[in-house]
């Protein structure tokens, strides 16, 4: 049985420019029970398009006061800051914690593969996507998600994505920590996590 208050570690990164020069993508995360109340918040930055984002969410999570606390990590998606792709495995191994990837639609592969083109070291890039976990289903209320998951069977991570959608299809510690990211970047939220 899963507890409705577990406590969820929700990252998602803010909005930045695609062709601009700024290096720097702010990274928040919130520290939720569940679906129903943040207890804490984390941030960091990651280098836009880098190769930074699995150390430095590592960090954040091991050097966190709320560690202890913490059941699952949930990311909105498998990158942060544009291709800073997340090595979810290593994330688990190094954390301890089960991780869950969520996005609205499913991953097209061979556009993420000719998106690669426009970057440095594309083998490399390429070689932690085909690393990722195989892309799960499932059916909400108001329609479907996609998620990448490691460290929990298929049931508990389906039971709680479901314990942790409050409205909508996207898990609301993801859906707050985009919130406040946003609206730490551009002055007001916007957009859809």
């Amino acid at each position: 049985m899963i507890k409705r208050e577990l406590r969820i570690l929700g990252v998602d990164d803010g909005p930045f420019e695609k062709f601009s020069n700024k290096r720097k993508v702010l990274v928040v995360c919130t520290v939720y029970r569940g679906k129903s109340s943040i207890d804490g918040l984390l941030s960091f930055h990651v280098r836009k398009d880098g190769f930074d984002a699995t150390a430095k969410l590592i960090k954040a999570i091991n050097t966190s006061k709320h560690k202890a606390q913490l059941s699952v990590v949930m990311i909105d998606g498998v990158a942060l800051g544009g291709f800073n792709i997340i090595d979810l495995e290593r994330v688990y191994e190094e954390t301890g914690l089960p991780v869950i990837a969520v996005v609205r639609r499913k991953p097209n592969l061979k556009l993420i593969k000719k998106a690669l083109n426009n970057l440095s070291r594309i083998k490399k890039r390429w070689s932690l996507i085909e690393k990722l976990p195989p892309v799960s289903m499932m059916e909400l209320p108001d329609g479907r998600i996609y998620f990448q998951y490691i460290g929990l069977p298929l049931d508990k991570t389906k039971m709680i994505i479901k314990l942790s959608v409050l409205r909508g299809r996207i898990p609301e510690p993801i859906r707050v920590a985009h919130l406040i990211a946003s609206g730490i970047v551009s002055g007001e939220s916007r957009g859809r996590a």
